[in-house]
């Protein structure tokens, strides 16, 4: 049965929710496969897949790509798109051309960087019957306003802007919140008061669900952020595979002469 916004609505109640990045088939069909609630196109493919140093230079037309990359696998999962630097601010029309072409790609929902700022345009394409996931605390698009990253929520200030970010997202209709690098006791306060689900990243272990990057957990990356755990270690996997072909080749083992 396909998981819709309903769905992930519902698990707060329930379970943990699961979610992971995927950036073309391959990565949905084998995240749907192992049993993953949301699949979420990021702009962490500047970072992961694209060799960017960061998200901001991920442009609307290479998340439409990726996300009908992602849609081809046909994946159980909710599929939600990323809305890129820039993508989601100016004129509504705009931003609501931006994000239907993402869903005319594939998603199921966008993803909006943002707390309170961000509430009315979440409003606006929640009436126009766009599903949306909030994000708040360290917003990757501003990584040059902020000069690198860090944790958010840690001082009381902090805290309560992330308590006001959440009831104003979800005021608006989103219908769950990424909180990413948010310090743990604020992730706690948001999980508890808020009546959407709070999906963790970097963020401990009181939130209703986790996200991860697909080549973190997959030991694909090369600088994971310490919060990351990896659970395999196909990098190493994938050298030693491609050493032993090109060995191969160069001794003239492979391919074998037919009889």
């Amino acid at each position: 049965m396909k998981i819709t916004t309903q769905t992930i609505r519902k698990l707060k109640e329930e379970r943990p929710i699961v979610a992971l990045t995927a950036y073309d088939a391959i990565g949905a069909r084998l995240a749907a496969e192992a049993g993953v609630d949301l699949v979420l196109v990021g702009d962490s493919l500047g970072n992961t897949a694209l060799g960017f140093a960061n998200t901001i230079p991920v442009t609307l037309e290479m998340m439409i790509h990726h996300t009908a990359a992602v849609a081809r696998a046909n994946p159980k999962s909710l599929i939600v798109a990323d809305v890129p630097f820039a993508c989601a601010h100016g004129s509504f029309d705009r931003v609501l051309e931006n994000c239907a072409a993402l869903i005319r790609a594939g998603a199921q929902a966008v993803k909006i960087e943002g707390g309170s700022e961000m509430a009315d345009t979440v409003k606006k394409l929640s009436d126009a019957g766009i599903a949306v996931l909030g994000h708040i605390g360290l917003l990757p698009q501003q990584y040059h306003k902020l000069g690198g990253y860090r944790k958010f929520g840690a001082s009381p200030d902090e805290f309560d802007s992330l308590l006001e970010d959440a009831h104003d997202l979800e005021s608006a209709g989103a219908f769950a919140i990424v909180g990413e690098m948010m310090d743990h006791e604020a992730a706690k306060a948001v999980s508890k008061k808020a009546h959407v689900p709070l999906i963790g990243i970097g963020s401990g272990p009181h939130c209703d669900g986790q996200v991860l990057v697909f080549t973190d957990v997959l030991g694909l990356g090369t600088k994971p952020p310490p919060f990351a755990k990896q659970y395999a270690d196909l990098g190493a996997q994938a050298r030693a595979a491609i050493a032993a072909y090109a060995d191969e080749v160069k001794t003239r083992k492979f391919p074998q002469a037919q009889n």
